[in-house]
């Protein structure tokens, strides 16, 4: 059953500004996407690592820097194959 405060409205969900994290995954394989994708089109120009954490940030997403290092590394992969 669902938890309503005071004035009625659902309170159970997820405190506002944070994604569960099946959603967050999904925005990270979304992000790294574009991130392909734009490299294959030559529109990518800066490092690659860089450019992800950037979009990242604008997604909402805040991953440790290994994580986004590692992530660049296999975009980077990806696309040279």
């Amino acid at each position: 059953m669902a938890q309503e405060s005071e004035e009625g409205a659902d309170v159970s969900r997820e405190p506002l500004g944070i994604d569960p994290p099946e959603r967050q995954e999904q925005t990270v394989e979304h992000v790294a996407e574009d991130v392909r994708s734009e490299i294959r089109l030559g529109h990518v120009e800066d490092d690659v690592t860089h450019v992800l954490e950037e979009r990242l940030d604008e997604a909402g997403v805040h991953l440790r820097p290994e994580k986004v290092d590692d992530l660049a590394e296999d975009i980077e992969n990806d696309v040279s194959t």
